[in-house]
């Protein structure tokens, strides 16, 4: 059976989005965590903090897409220096990223409704504390707020 993804699929996951804790929501294509590709789509909302963070494996590198929405995604050096930013929108000059294994980088919902396609090889593995920017504050931390106030700022 094939899945239309469609506005009334990214509308859905948006309003789920914005009623959850973490501001976000999947919706996976791919059958389980072991599978060996992984497509979903991800709502994101605003001020929804996803830890900058790297992948190390070289398999793991992922593509994005926004479907929906306006999405931020900043790439850093090591030390958490901005390196570059880019705007996503689906009726844009920009629409998606293919960010490289090794490359510490976040997103952030730059509007209500933000909806991105993206594709990863699996088997899912959590981000190990070595991915993790050992600048950034870990999700749950009460720094989380005010960094994702200067994150904002790279778009203002």
């Amino acid at each position: 059976m094939i899945t239309p993804i469609n506005q009334q699929l990214l509308k859905k996951l948006s309003m789920e989005a914005m009623v959850l804790p973490r501001r976000r929501k999947n919706h996976n294509f791919h059958e389980n965590s072991e599978a060996q590709t992984h497509r979903l789509l991800n709502a994101i909302e605003p001020n929804s903090y996803v830890m900058p963070h790297k992948h190390n494996d070289p398999n793991k590198g992922e593509t994005i897409i926004c479907l929906a929405g306006k999405l931020g995604v900043i790439v850093f050096d090591s030390t958490g220096n901005v390196e570059q930013k880019l705007t996503l929108e689906a009726d844009s000059e920009t629409v998606g990223v293919d960010i490289p294994c090794g490359i510490f980088h976040t997103v952030l919902a730059l509007k209500n409704g933000t909806v991105f396609f993206e594709a990863k090889a699996g088997p899912f593995v959590p981000i190990k504390v070595e991915e993790q920017a050992p600048w950034a504050p870990v999700e749950g931390d009460d720094l989380v707020t005010s960094y994702l106030t200067t994150l904002y700022a790279v778009f203002n």
